[in-house]
Parts: C-alpha cells; sequence; structure tokens
C-alpha cells in the first residue's frame, strides 16, 4: 500500500488539480431554426441534422382528445 512519506501542502495538491475544472459547452445555431444545439446532433427543438430532417417533430399533442 503505497503511505505518503511527507505532507502534501494545499498549495502543492491545488496546482496539481489545477486542470480537472470542467469547461463549458460549445453551443451552434442550428442551420434550419436557429436554436442553439450541441455540435455534430441532431437538432432537440425541430429534428434535423443538417440539411436532412432525421425526426419527424410533433408540434402539439392534445391529451384531451386522446383520454376521451
Amino acid at each position: 500500500m503505497a503511505v505518503q512519506q511527507n505532507k502534501v501542502s494545499k498549495s502543492r495538491r491545488n496546482n496539481r488539480r489545477a486542470h480537472d475544472a470542467l469547461t463549458a459547452g460549445n453551443p451552434n445555431e442550428c442551420g434550419n431554426c436557429g436554436e442553439l444545439k450541441r455540435p455534430h446532433h441532431v437538432c432537440p427543438s425541430c429534428g434535423h441534422y443538417g440539411e436532412r430532417e432525421v425526426i419527424a417533430m410533433n408540434d402539439e399533442i392534445d391529451l384531451d382528445e386522446d383520454a376521451a
């Protein structure tokens, strides 16, 4: 089992962890609807990838008609 020989100071420990921070995402505009989306992913608001419609999106679902 590894046992440290000398105490690691807070400064040295924090310097080692300086590069562990998470970076923010890099959103791009959708070419079809203009909403922000993740690069190289299908747009969640319109269902387009590039210039093709990959997922057919329903505008509104009325649950009252289905329940009756």
